[in-house]
Order: C-alpha cells, then sequence, then structure tokens
C-alpha cells in the first residue's frame, strides 16, 4: 500500500505561482503513469496534467504552456510547478497514481486559491 501526499498549496494572487509536491510512502517507479487533477467547487475531478514512467508528460489545454508536471522515481516524488496562474485554477489539487489514470491511489488533496 503506497500513500501519497500533497503539499504547495495556498493563496496566490493571478499571475502567480505555485509548486505542487506530492511525495510517495513506497516506489513510485511500478506506477505507469502519476496526474494530477482539480477539482473546483460544485464541479468534477479533473485531470489537468500527467506523466509516464518514461517521462512523458501531457496536459490539459487550459494549462498548456502554464503548467510543468515532473516526476523523480529516486526520490518519489510527483512536481507540479504552476506559472501565470488564473482564478480558475482555483481548486483542490489531487495526486494520483497507478497503471493508468484514474489510478488506484489518491492523496488527500492541496487547496489553491488564486485571487486578488
Amino acid at each position: 500500500q503506497v500513500q501519497l501526499v500533497e503539499s504547495g498549496g495556498g493563496l496566490v494572487q493571478p499571475g502567480g505561482s505555485l509548486r505542487l509536491s506530492c511525495a510517495a510512502s513506497g516506489s513510485i517507479s511500478r506506477f505507469a503513469v502519476m496526474g494530477w487533477y482539480r477539482q473546483a467547487p460544485g464541479k468534477q475531478r479533473q485531470l489537468v496534467a500527467v506523466i509516464t514512467n518514461g517521462g512523458r508528460p501531457n496536459y490539459t489545454d487550459s494549462v498548456k504552456g502554464r503548467f510543468t508536471i515532473s516526476r523523480d522515481n529516486a526520490k518519489n516524488t510527483v512536481i507540479l510547478q504552476m506559472n501565470g496562474l488564473k482564478p480558475e485554477d482555483t481548486g483542490v489539487y489531487y495526486c494520483n497514481a497507478g497503471l493508468i489514470l484514474p489510478g488506484t491511489y489518491w492523496g488527500q488533496g492541496t487547496q489553491v486559491t488564486v485571487s486578488s
């Protein structure tokens, strides 16, 4: 059993940056894909970014060019660097891992609020 713990959320002004981290209690090298999901108030959870075990990323259109996902299998961490944040990026961000997405393992979530 692997536990995922997110950190790095907070309140930021539009145009600002945040760096989210997902730390796993065990090896992430067995997970073919890891991703970040976002759930805005009153909306369904949405996939924001995903990265394969080989390091290939993919992003939902609304964050392309602003967000960067990376993974470090040696440190069992996945990072989501978010730049140029917009109010519509507000939500709870969840780390997820599995063989396919959505995977079996979820973190508890970290709140991101973009507001002036």
